[in-house]
């Protein structure tokens, strides 16, 4: 299925059979295809370019399909790949999976500033949600873990 070009969003490079690779949705996704492009809110004279998920519910392009600036796909990344670290290298540590009187698991210098990593305490079912998405990340251990490889493997390309 194409990515309609007609929009606001220009996509400029495109992944046009995201359906087939959507994780454990592969085959069966209403993700039809993933874009980068000249994001939808420009201005005259201001270019900024934004990452899309497409999403075309059988009958027509969705509402719930979303557009990102790139800077914030990869604070996203940067997030998964803290919390993974988390789950992998801290979490056992603690009865509860995190330190209740710590729950900042850290802090990324970005921009001179930097990104807090930490728990939701303010989430009321906290202990039974991090379990749950504890189990969820381990289920889908193979699945991110590939991606991680493909992501690594590209930016030792790139020199980083």
């Amino acid at each position: 299925m194409k990515i309609p070009t007609s929009l606001k969003h220009k996509p400029v490079i495109v992944s046009e059979n995201y359906e087939n690779v959507d994780g454990r949705y592969a085959y069966n996704s209403d993700a039809k295809g993933l874009s980068l492009g000249l994001a939808q809110w420009n201005d005259r004279g201001k270019v900024d370019i934004s990452a899309k998920v497409w999403r075309y519910t059988g009958e027509k392009w969705s509402r719930q399909s979303e557009e990102l600036p790139l800077h914030r796909v990869i604070d996203l990344a940067i997030l998964v790949c803290r919390a993974k670290l988390h789950f992998q290298e801290e979490s056992y540590k603690y009865e509860k999976l995190f330190d209740k009187e710590k729950p900042v698991i850290d802090r990324i210098g970005l921009q001179g500033d930097a990104m807090t990593v930490s728990v939701c305490t303010e989430n009321e079912r906290i202990d039974e949600d991090i379990k749950l998405f504890s189990q969820a990340l381990s289920v889908d251990d193979e699945l991110i873990g590939e991606r991680l490889h493909v992501l690594s493997r590209i930016l030792k390309e790139m020199g980083y």
